[in-house]
C-alpha cells in the first residue's frame, strides 16, 4: 500500500502584510487560497445583511492569532489590544 504524502495546511493566522484593519482577510486568503478581495467583500455583504460580517471579523481578529513579527518589528497599538483581549501575552504568539 503507497501513502501519498500530504503537506501540512497553513496554521490561520492574521497577516500584517496587505492587511487593511486587522489582517484577517488576508490570512483568510494566505489560508484558503481564495483571494483577499473575495474574503471582504463575503464580510462587507454579510455586515449589509444584518450585521454577522461585522461580528464574524471581529471574533476572527481576537481569535487568530498574528503571525510572528519581523525581527525589530513593533507590533501596532491596535494588535496589541487584541492579544490582550484573546489573552495571549506578545503578538508574537
Amino acid at each position: 500500500m503507497t501513502s501519498i504524502p500530504t503537506t501540512p495546511r497553513p496554521q490561520l493566522r492574521r497577516t500584517r502584510t496587505g492587511a487593511m484593519l486587522g489582517g484577517v482577510s488576508t490570512g483568510l486568503a494566505d489560508y484558503t487560497g481564495v483571494d483577499a478581495v473575495i474574503w471582504r467583500a463575503a464580510f462587507v455583504a454579510l455586515t449589509l445583511a444584518g450585521g454577522v460580517g461585522l461580528v464574524l471579523y471581529a471574533v476572527l481578529w481576537v481569535l487568530a492569532p498574528a503571525e510572528p513579527l519581523a525581527p525589530g518589528e513593533q507590533p501596532r497599538p491596535v494588535d496589541q489590544w487584541v492579544d490582550r483581549l484573546a489573552g495571549r501575552s506578545d503578538s508574537a504568539a
